[in-house]
């Protein structure tokens, strides 16, 4: 008996001998895959180490407590249980066949929600690299993304583990199964709006379609995007209302102001005026805004004349376009207007009295 009994106690020692190592290589891999990361800035690398030491703890604690687990379903087949009332062997086999089983599902699903927290966290930071750093609104948006992925990777996780949990209680889950099926076609017939509002706002801001302060026309609504949501896209029109569309609802986006834009500008001139002449003077007057130290700066390449767009009631309409920094569209068209009006005057150039 005295044998059995150091030989338990030494088996006790070596599981959690084992646990400290187990728990000292995860630690090693765990530090030197984030050593391997491309580690964004100081704020990347303070949230990643926050994340890491929640991933370490938690595989800390499966370690032990699958040990921990281990050493008292040894004791309970070896010591102080052998009387028939305690039914020693039917507890031994269940703490064996079951007890191990829940350390494992409580600690892994733990441990594999801390995991993918530190991941998604990398990810958010990573994303964000590849724009401005002051770029409050795509940070926002990383924010959300982040969000939503910590929140449907804990539930999920959550739910399985909660089901395997009840099955080794020996607790039937089909019945919970079936009502959970139930309520959620329930809720996917009632609210499949505002689920497809929300799937589709997702993949709007996982793809940078739009941003807020972008112009943007939705639906054949023109106007500035003042707000995006998970469910919701809002656009304050030319006339300054306030438009509302549901992400789900959108079937045509057209932003006019992502990375560049076109200053179009449509002039109409006599039949009888020479078309030489008035392309040169739109040469001129845009070789002049390029090297305007104010204006040259926001135009991105020289003057581009299209063409004549078309004849009508002894008038050519001309079409010219600059391609500028987004957003300032508006203000070069203007001012190439204005330089227009001004050049044809002087050259004697006849446009269109209506323009």
């Amino acid at each position: 008996m005295p044998y059995a009994r150091y030989t338990t106690v030494g088996a006790i020692v070596i599981a959690f001998v084992l646990a400290a190592i187990v728990v000292r290589v995860m630690h090693g891999v765990v530090h030197r895959v984030l050593d391997a990361l491309d580690i964004v800035s100081a704020e990347n690398r303070a949230a990643v180490d926050a994340r890491a030491k929640s991933l370490i703890r938690a595989l800390t604690l499966l370690a032990y407590g699958v040990a921990a687990a281990a050493s008292v379903s040894l004791a309970l087949a070896r010591f102080g249980l052998g009387e028939p009332r305690w039914e020693p062997r039917v507890i031994a086999r269940w703490v064996l066949g079951h007890g191990l089983n829940l350390a494992i599902i409580v600690g892994g699903a733990y441990a594999v929600i801390r995991a993918a927290n530190l991941a998604i966290e990398h990810l958010q930071y990573k994303l964000g690299r590849r724009h401005a750093q002051t770029d409050l609104e795509w940070q926002r948006r990383a924010a959300t993304l982040g969000a939503i992925l910590t929140s449907l990777v804990s539930v999920t996780v959550g739910f399985i583990a909660i089901l395997m949990v009840l099955r080794e209680l020996a607790i039937d889950v089909l019945p919970i199964l079936t009502g959970a099926g139930i309520a959620g076609l329930a809720i996917g017939f009632g609210a499949q709006n505002l689920v497809r509002d929300v799937i589709s706002g997702f993949f709007l801001i996982l793809e940078d379609q739009v941003r807020v302060g972008d112009i943007a026309r939705i639906n054949g609504v023109g106007g500035t995007v003042e707000q995006i949501n998970l469910r919701t896209i809002v656009v304050r029109d030319n006339e300054g209302a306030v438009q509302v569309f549901p992400n789900g609802t959108i079937t045509s986006l057209a932003n006019l102001s992502k990375q560049y834009a076109y200053a179009i500008v449509d002039m109409r001139v006599a039949y009888g005026e020479n078309m030489d002449r008035v392309t040169g003077a739109i040469r001129e007057v845009g070789a002049s805004m390029k090297g305007d130290p104010a204006w040259g700066p926001l135009l991105l390449a020289p003057i581009e004349i299209v063409g004549v767009e078309s004849l009508a009631d002894g008038w050519a309409t001309v079409r010219t376009k600059f391609k500028t920094q987004p957003l300032n569209q508006g203000k070069i068209a203007n001012e190439l207007r204005g330089r227009l009006m001004t050049t044809f005057a002087e050259r004697r150039i006849r446009p269109y009295a209506g323009w």
